[in-house]
């Protein structure tokens, strides 16, 4: 395994002092997933991460990144001591930056930031040694620590930031130093941090304050407040490409979703361009446009970067689909189960309810004649005053009509189980562990189910009970 750290490196980027000399082949935050020869960087969050230095050196790591000598230990154990662990992350990851000719793509947005993350790692580990940020490693620490993690010879870096709060992407930005700055979208997220969806657009455009004086912005032109993240790039004097069904530049034509694969037509540059993706979802086709106008961007070849985003699919909790068998021996007794609980807004929660819409049931195989599509739906949090209004809207939406029976989990989303005709209610709880109490007696054989919310409400359990209805099957079967 290559060397990511040597101690001697590590000092002189901190500007710390080791206790001995050690090198390390990672950098990891958590004991319960250390591997042996890990840098074990002991942040202080939830808990204060100098309280596992000695666990993480009995599981093998080659040192730790501490602002003390924690209870217990001596100078004979191989530590890296600094001011600040925090700061002495960022200093890792800045000279983790500064030591690599990796061209650097780095990912913003209100919705679709992890998805298009993993859109861009797979088309780029086709064509380079990639590197890329793990699961929503996207905030103050996540950030650094994705860079701290980085090789040296990497070709490619993805980068996803987030943000909670005005005033937290331009340092995570500035910190990357992209050569690509990506903007998904805008929506209504985290509004109780802000005035308006204009505000989040401006904080969102910051990503641009960071982007390498040659470099270009990738931005949503579909977006009501294209006009700032536009106006943003043209203040810092950055190239700007717009994608979108009103982009500048890649522009989406036409989407069709067959089965459970999406079809694009597209323009780049006035040049076609067709691509699909192993998975439903328009939303999924916008993000996919945007990501291969990034790749190009990047120098990456646009032909095998669509030929790859093909071989793409969304992970567990972000819309991974999968079929769930309810009969051993009856194997067509199947449903079909999309897994997007990890996170939701008001416009994930519409695109979800899009792709629920568009899914193909199956009639005629269970207790029920007709198959149904079926969504549990969780609470979206941090919308501010209006968040009664926004989930209750939720009813109202298009698609929400060709729903069969909705459940809904949490206090905010009784303003949409109230809010929809009565034969579309399902069952109202507060919480998904109630939820899961006879959810046996919702689901049938050839239907379609949608689980979706913020992840503070748990559709995870929801998700699992499902899975835990099925069979497992043989390979042969």
């Amino acid at each position: 395994m290559n060397t990511l750290w040597t101690a001697a490196e590590a000092v002189s980027a901190t500007s710390g002092r080791t206790t001995s000399d050690w090198v390390a082949n990672g950098v990891s935050i958590d004991t319960r997933t250390i591997q042996a020869g890990d840098l074990f960087v002991a942040l202080q969050a939830e808990r204060d991460g100098h309280d596992f230095v000695a666990q993480a050196l009995e599981k093998g790591a080659s040192a730790a990144l501490v602002s003390r000598i924690p209870d217990g230990l001596d100078e004979s154990v191989p530590l890296l001591i600094v001011d600040d662990v925090l700061s002495a992350l960022e200093a890792l990851g800045a000279a983790a930056r500064a030591r690599t000719n990796a061209r650097v793509v780095a990912v913003t947005g209100s919705v679709g930031k992890t998805s298009t993350k993993e859109m861009l790692r797979a088309m780029l580990s086709d064509q380079g040694r990639t590197h890329a940020s793990v699961a929503s490693y996207n905030n103050h620490w996540g950030v650094p620590l994705t860079l701290a993690r980085m090789p040296s010879d990497t070709e490619y870096a993805v980068i996803e930031i987030g943000m909670n709060h005005p005033g937290e992407i331009a340092p995570l930005s500035k910190l990357t130093r992209p050569h690509v700055a990506m903007i998904t979208t805008v929506a209504a997220a985290h509004l109780e941090a802000f005035e308006n969806v204009e505000g989040i657009a401006v904080e969102k455009a910051s990503i641009i304050d960071g982007l390498e004086y040659a470099g270009t912005a990738i931005l949503n032109n579909d977006v009501d407040t294209a006009a700032i993240l536009q106006a943003k790039a043209h203040d810092a004097k950055r190239r700007d490409v717009g994608f979108g069904e009103h982009g500048f530049d890649y522009v989406l034509k036409d989407i069709q979703i067959i089965g459970d694969t999406t079809i694009v037509q597209a323009e780049a540059f006035e040049q076609p361009l067709l691509f699909k993706i192993a998975t439903a979802g328009r939303h999924f086709a916008m993000n996919g446009l945007g990501a291969l106008a990034a790749c190009e961007a990047l120098g990456a070849d646009l032909a095998l970067a669509a030929a790859s985003l093909g071989r793409w699919s969304p992970f567990e909790g972000r819309g991974a689909r999968e079929t769930i068998t309810l009969d051993p021996v009856e194997t067509h007794l199947t449903l079909e189960l999309i897994d997007d609980s990890y996170n939701a807004n008001p416009t994930s929660m519409a695109a979800s309810i899009e792709v629920l819409a568009a899914a193909q049931t199956t009639d005629n195989t269970g207790r029920v004649s007709k198959g149904r599509r079926i969504a549990y739906l969780g609470d979206m949090k941090e919308l501010g005053p209006d968040e009664i209004m926004l989930h209750a809207g939720l009813a109202h939406f298009e698609h929400t009509k060709t729903i069969d029976v909705i459940h809904c989990v949490g206090p905010l989303m009784r303003a949409m189980f109230d809010a929809l005709p009565e034969p579309q209610k399902g069952r109202w709880h507060a919480t998904s562990a109630e939820m899961v109490q006879g959810l046996r007696n919702d689901l049938d054989a050839g239907d379609v189910v949608l689980a979706k919310g913020s992840l503070s409400m748990k559709l995870g359990l929801v998700v699992d009970a499902i899975r835990k209805m099925g069979h497992p099957q043989d390979a042969d079967t």
